[in-house]
């Protein structure tokens, strides 16, 4: 009842729910630490830098091997790779994480996906990255950074799980907040002006088609609630140097304090 009432509403003010939806994409809820992730990120060197309206806190671990970019998803943090530093730093990487734009102990304020992916592209860039792995959302801001910049060059690339089609998120936030057509037509109209994009052309398994990377490997739970299955499959269906392991029993964010996943991204990696 609640949902038809909303739908109903939506119709007859469409601008104030256009207003909310937006304010769902844009706003992301930051989530509690556990006390082994808050002494794994106090373990790093950090160190705050400006980007745009914001104070973005970025951590570094130190190492001798090659560099290794850790991009969390939408609603995550740096502190959500706790278990995969602490392998990487055994294994001898130099590994850098970062909290995206209102993200974990960044500084807050309404952000937007493509900020997410014009800082994640300046890191690279700055930090001089070998290698990356992405959770998630992460996927989408890292490739859209190496479609958008083709000049930089990753030697190797670990997805653990990757939303595909950006369509998809905003019919998800469209169906949460249970709007009409028309609200859903406004939003998009809202986002392309404001980003100059295309919604139906922001999709991974179009990204990588043409990313400047070596090796990339993709690892997604069959059971995944979150992020179906299908979607990482058609990223790797779209992208020829990729190789893809279906995993079960972790759903979308055990997998990354699973050790056999950890594993396997650390035995790619080297």
């Amino acid at each position: 009842m609640k949902r038809k009432v909303i739908r109903f509403l939506s119709s007859i003010f469409p601008s104030a729910f256009t207003e909310l939806a937006y304010k769902n994409l844009t706003s992301p809820q930051v989530k509690k630490l556990r006390d082994n992730e808050l002494e794994v990120l106090n373990k790093s060197q950090r160190k705050d830098i400006s980007f745009k309206d914001f104070t973005i806190s970025t951590y570094t671990w130190d190492g001798e091997g090659d560099r290794v970019l850790l991009v969390h998803g939408w609603e995550g943090q740096a502190g959500n790779f706790s278990d995969l530093v602490l392998k990487l730093i055994e294994a001898n990487f130099k590994v850098y994480a970062f909290d995206a734009p209102s993200h974990g102990y960044s500084s807050q304020g309404q952000t937007s996906f493509f900020e997410f992916i014009e800082l994640t592209a300046s890191l690279i860039r700055k930090l001089e990255i070998d290698n990356i792995v992405s959770h998630s959302f992460g996927g989408v801001a890292t490739t859209g950074a190496l479609y958008e910049n083709p000049d930089l060059h990753i030697n190797k690339y670990v997805m653990l799980t990757t939303p595909d089609r950006f369509s998809q998120r905003i019919d998800d936030v469209c169906n949460h907040v249970g709007i009409s057509d028309k609200v859903k037509k406004k939003l998009i109209e809202r986002i392309e002006s404001e980003s100059g994009y295309k919604a139906n052309d922001l999709n991974v398994s179009d990204f990588v088609k043409s990313l400047n990377v070596n090796q990339s490997l993709i690892i997604h739970d069959k059971n995944d609630t979150v992020i179906p299955i299908e979607q990482s499959k058609n990223v790797h269906n779209n992208w020829p140097i990729s190789k893809f392991i279906e995993i079960e029993n972790t759903g979308h964010f055990r997998i990354l304090r699973t050790d056999h996943v950890l594993e396997k991204t650390i035995e790619f990696l080297k």
